[in-house]
């Protein structure tokens, strides 16, 4: 079985679709409004962001956390906590063996609270 779609609240299709684009680097796969939704790819799950959606806490991979959440600031993102590493991977079951998992957290144009993951090589803080 594999994840297909995960659909995210919106209030203002354009605004989030906006926010989406610059996040993730890519335009969006398609937008339909009426009734109000737009796609972005994220490997073989489809994003849908949704007037008519509950919130999500979405959990993107990016490179390196710390370069991303100081390059979204620059813009303007809220910031809701700081990239802090949040488990060391002794071994492959849960990530790469030998990285640290780094977390932050950011609200998207409408609010939700996404979260920026990546993994890095051990005591490289």
């Amino acid at each position: 079985m594999a994840l297909v779609q995960v659909a995210q609240r919106v209030e203002d299709l354009d605004r989030a679709t906006a926010f989406y684009t610059m996040l993730l680097g890519t335009p969006a796969l398609a937008s339909f409004d009426p009734p109000g939704i737009a796609f972005f790819a994220l490997g073989d799950t489809r994003l849908m962001l949704d007037v008519n959606a509950p919130s999500a806490l979405l959990y993107l991979g990016v490179n390196d956390v710390r370069e991303r959440i100081a390059a979204l600031r620059e813009t303007g993102v809220t910031v809701e906590s700081e990239p802090h590493v949040i488990f060391s991977h002794a071994d492959a079951a849960l990530g790469p063996a030998g990285t640290d998992e780094w977390q932050a957290f950011i609200r998207d144009s409408e609010g939700n609270l996404v979260g920026l993951v990546s993994q890095l090589p051990s005591g490289k803080a």
